[in-house]
């Protein structure tokens, strides 16, 4: 049924609950209920006690009703006996639809499914004039998130210029300020930095509406229907025994999506624009789900030591030839072959590479900028320091410095 407004409510969807002789519209708002009663549609309350519980997917109140429509049941052939309207689309906005389809067809009774407008759509108002926002408060709803959006579209000078590609280092760079707030730990900028990342959604989305493409409520139908279709053992009838199997299942169920059948290589799809260390990892995760890896931590471990030797020996012969454009080309190769299987070492033991590197680095950070404050305290530069100094400088700093 849409959101709830009935200038959202589908020509399909109203003329489904038209069709049948007896309707049911779960939590529909007055205005809506008044509207489908003018239009013809035949509404009574009786057959769901409890909306709420319905709509969540108790078993209990789902039984229920199915019996009542199993006992009410036409001939077979005899044409829609029953519609069961809900807000927004029931693909996306109905967490019990997997529970009644099932118990319908348990009970021998057809089903057709009308998709709807999903809840999250906002009214026409980017095509028409903006209505007053409400004065500021502490509290604003996903609707007025999007209408500010727009708004800000149509009066900010910056906002206006922006397009997909200028907002890209947005992206990216709140995006990370969401990774320091996490690592950080600190919850209220964790809630300022989720906000950001938000707003660069909103705006990608409104930037495709005023295209006429795709709109916010596009993206969230999208994502809601990937996820119940990808996890079929929570909204489906699916078991899986572990982890492993969950993986096959969701990389079988990629494989049949349109994007999956357009790839040429299960490692397609993983953006080229990651960091080198994410991508290798994502890389050897999904190799290693269809077996392309090694049983045990040790195999990785004696690759370690194979790349070094290899790393050692092209620096050897590029030492013995003085260099050269050759040499150097494989030296770096036996290097970036290390660094793979370093990743491919964290990722055997679940450890996230590029995290352990960012807190490796943070480390370093620490311990060195304790060491030139050590120096500077005595009144010296570090490049003033001896090596031997700056080695007892640094061991202090690994028993000082909090790790």
């Amino acid at each position: 049924m849409g959101p709830g407004d009935p200038d959202l409510l589908t020509r399909g969807s109203l003329e489904a609950l038209k069709e049948a002789p007896r309707a049911t519209a779960l939590q529909a708002p007055p205005e809506l209920a008044k509207f489908l009663h003018g239009a013809g549609v035949v509404l009574e309350q009786q057959l769901v006690h409890d909306p709420a519980l319905f709509i969540r997917g108790s078993e209990p109140e789902i039984e229920r009703v199915v019996s009542a429509l199993a006992a009410a049941a036409p001939a077979a052939g005899s044409g829609v006996d029953y519609a069961l309207g809900v807000l927004g689309n029931p693909l996306s906005d109905f967490p019990g639809l997997p529970v009644l389809l099932r118990a319908l067809e348990h009970a021998g009774i057809a089903v057709t499914l009308v998709p709807g407008m999903p809840r999250a759509t906002l009214s026409a108002a980017v095509t028409m004039p903006l209505v007053p926002l409400p004065p500021a408060s502490a509290h604003y709803s996903w609707e007025q998130l999007v209408e500010i959006m727009a708004r800000l579209r149509r009066s900010c000078p910056w906002d206006r210029e922006q397009t997909h590609r200028t907002l890209l280092p947005y992206l990216i760079e709140e995006t990370y300020e969401v990774v320091d707030a996490v690592e950080g730990e600190d919850d209220h900028s964790l809630v300022e930095e989720l906000g950001d990342l938000l707003l660069q959604i909103v705006f990608h989305a409104q930037l495709a509406t005023e295209r006429g493409k795709f709109s916010v409520a596009d993206v969230i139908d999208a994502l809601s229907n990937k996820m119940v279709r990808r996890h079929p053992h929570v909204f489906g009838d699916t078991s899986v025994s572990g982890l492993d199997e969950l993986w096959m299942n969701w990389e079988r169920l990629k494989s049949k999506e349109r994007a999956g059948q357009l790839r040429k290589s299960r490692l397609d799809g993983i953006p080229k624009g990651l960091g080198s260390l994410l991508r290798a990892q994502r890389m050897q995760e999904k190799a290693s789900r269809v077996g392309f890896d090694w049983p045990e931590l040790t195999g990785v471990l004696e690759k370690l030591d194979e790349e070094l030797r290899e790393l050692a020996e092209a620096l050897r012969s590029a030492g013995a030839r003085h260099g050269g454009t050759h040499e150097e080309e494989h030296v770096r190769e036996e290097l970036g072959d290390v660094l793979f299987t370093a990743v491919n070492i964290a990722r055997t033991l679940k450890i996230d590479a590029e995290g352990a590197l960012r807190e490796a680095n943070e480390k370093f950070y620490r311990r060195f900028s304790f060491v030139e404050a050590r120096a500077a305290a005595q009144g010296r530069e570090l490049s003033d320091l001896t090596l031997d100094e700056m080695e007892e400088l640094w061991q202090l700093a690994k028993t000082e410095v909090t790790p």
